[in-house]
């Protein structure tokens, strides 16, 4: 239900907005992310990837603004032979996806802002190995919803940081797995990333 929900939310938003005649921003964003799997018996933000692609911002008031993004994201999960701690297996799950985030975004003052929301995913790609060997017993799902939130630090009138993390509330499998996990309304294994991002006003 709130997979169809979302996207239907940011269009009724944004097309009262531009009836209103209000004035949009938007520009590009560009970002490195580190991310986990919740329920694959690993632990750490170890997966490295990118957070790539444009956004558009409109104002709701003196403070307040609803931000659209649309990009590509790299999550999934890693684990490293370590011998001085007993580890000798090598394991990568790599997940790229289509990001279709829905923002709330407070600005604070004039340096510091903080926002929440959701994201939609839309798988594309996904790879799995373990020891070198592909596993391919478990299928993702094509789409997830995550939660997301964090802050932006104004740079200059062009150019904001951003700190983000972003949580799956859906399991990333179509089925249970070893070692899965209860998160809000059922087992299964999540994704949690960390991401921060450059955003450049156009």
């Amino acid at each position: 239900m709130l997979r169809k929900i979302l996207p239907a939310l940011f269009i009724l938003v944004m097309s009262h907005q531009l009836a209103l005649g209000q004035q949009f921003m938007g520009g590009v964003h560009l970002g490195l992310v580190g991310s986990q799997v919740a329920g694959d018996n690993y632990s750490g933000y170890n997966k490295a990837g990118v957070n790539a692609g444009g956004w558009v911002s409109l104002p709701l008031g003196a403070k307040s603004y609803l931000q659209m993004e649309l990009g590509y994201i790299q999550k999934g999960s890693r684990e490293n032979p370590d011998q001085e701690k007993g580890r000798y297996d090598t394991y990568i799950m790599r997940l790229g996806y289509i990001n279709l985030p829905l923002i709330f975004r407070y600005q604070y003052n004039n340096y510091l802002g903080f926002e929440g929301g959701f994201s939609m995913n839309f798988l594309i790609h996904s790879g799995e190995s373990f020891n070198g060997y592909e596993v391919t017993y478990s299928p993702f799902n094509k789409q997830n919803i995550c939660f997301t939130g964090g802050l932006l630090v104004k740079v200059t009138d062009r150019i904001s940081i951003g700190l983000r993390t972003e949580n799956s509330l859906f399991s990333l499998r179509k089925n249970r797995v070893t070692g899965d996990v209860w998160r809000f309304w059922g087992h299964g294994q999540f994704s949690d990333a960390l991401i921060i991002n450059a955003f450049y006003q156009l």
